[in-house]
């Protein structure tokens, strides 16, 4: 199974319009207020900090350029072919390097786990807007992608961003202008129930070994100067043994 042709399409409209410059799209923040503040809480739980490193939805590669400079083997993998070419553009000196995959699609999966054998998964805000009938296809893939020996983290919205995000949408003055590209591309944020990760989990394999709240940072501001931070949850998953 592989999402579906118009979550694919959404995305790469999306990164096609997007600015280059960091910082330029909504949830790309400073690794310092996102990735650092994770890794604080992922790494200590790595069973084997040697393997591959993997951010998975990397988008531009902000994250992934911090992941690279604190891990010797990271691939930055995103479903976009235009977010990989933001990421490649955005690291000349190849610090990581870069794959198209889609997560949900079993083959491709595979295929990149028999190349890198087990690895720790890192995953930031990507669920939640994934198609319903394509989130558990998605964990099965990071399942693959741990095997035996890795570590997944993960961090999604909570249900109590949904109304924060719907207030910001209808705004009578129109949304964010770094949030608006999202609802025109049809990307539906904040629909994954706080209970569905650690079912998905689950149902994957996987045992949650770690869980715990932290805001969700943008780069966006609210009319009065404030950041606007969105409610998140965060997992740590392996199989166990």
């Amino acid at each position: 199974m592989s999402v579906t042709s118009r979550y694919r399409e959404a995305w790469e409209g999306f990164w096609r319009e997007a600015p280059e410059e960091q910082g330029a799209v909504f949830w790309d923040a400073a690794p310092a207020q996102t990735v650092g503040l994770h890794l604080a809480l992922f790494e200590p739980k790595l069973r084997d900090p040697g393997l591959q490193m993997i951010d998975l939805g990397c988008g531009n590669g902000t994250q992934t350029r911090f992941l690279a400079d604190r891990f010797t083997h990271v691939v930055g993998a995103d479903l976009s072919a235009a977010a990989i070419e933001h990421a490649r553009h955005a690291d000349p000196a190849g610090q990581a390097t870069y794959r198209l995959l889609d997560a949900a699609d079993k083959t491709e999966v595979e295929t990149l786990h028999a190349e890198l054998g087990d690895a720790n998964v890192y995953m930031r805000g990507v669920l939640h807007q994934v198609d319903p009938d394509d989130r558990q296809p998605m964990v099965d893939g990071i399942a693959t992608l741990v095997g035996e020996r890795g570590h997944a983290f993960l961090v999604e919205l909570s249900e109590a961003a949904r109304p924060i995000l719907g207030g910001l949408a209808q705004d009578p003055e129109g949304p964010p202008p770094k949030l608006a590209p999202i609802f025109r591309h049809g990307i539906a944020p904040g629909e994954v129930p706080d209970d569905e990760v650690p079912e998905l989990l689950r149902a994957a394999g996987l045992t949650v070994i770690a869980s715990g709240e932290l805001p969700l940072i943008t780069t966006e501001f609210r009319p009065d100067g404030a950041r606007i931070e969105l409610p998140s949850k965060w997992l740590i998953a392996g199989r166990t043994g």
